[in-house]
């Protein structure tokens, strides 16, 4: 059975869809009574599961009226992502950069989920046991290649 954490983010995720803007405001408080949660659960699951790197962008104004306003940010044509990659990875990238550019491209159906999962596993701290920074630039020369291949399909 999934944990609050998940049905959270799955129903703001089916609210975005289901916007026609491609964004949803909400109120922490509704939100929490929703999911019988505290508000720092909401805001735990924003911080963590709408980040930028996973292709959200996230406005929050506290206080008396406040809200959260959630925006779905949309990759642009394959060509631009492979200069995006180009530029993003860079020399070296650190493993939650890696995987929220892995994330996004998943979520915005680049790349299939299996995909993603191997990617995820090929460029772990765990698959990579080496010192850093080498350990950074393996990953970056291994996602640049492996993304750039699998984008051209």
């Amino acid at each position: 059975m999934p944990n609050i954490t998940d049905l959270i983010e799955h129903y703001l995720k089916q609210i975005l869809q289901s916007s026609s803007e491609g964004s949803v405001e909400i109120q922490r408080s509704d939100l929490a009574d929703k999911f019988s949660c505290v508000p720092s659960q909401i805001n735990y699951v924003i911080s963590t599961r709408f980040t930028l790197e996973k292709g959200y962008y996230v406005e929050s104004k506290r206080g008396g009226g406040g809200y959260i306003r959630i925006q779905r940010v949309d990759l642009p044509s394959l060509a631009t992502i492979q200069q995006y990659i180009q530029q993003t990875v860079g020399y070296e990238i650190d493993q939650t950069t890696a995987e929220g550019i892995i994330y996004q491209l998943e979520e915005a159906r680049f790349i299939t989920k299996r995909e993603a999962h191997l990617l995820r596993t090929a460029i772990s701290r765990e698959s990579l046991t080496l010192p850093l920074p080498l350990r950074d630039q393996i990953r970056a020369k291994l996602l640049k290649a492996t993304l750039i291949a699998l984008l051209v399909k």
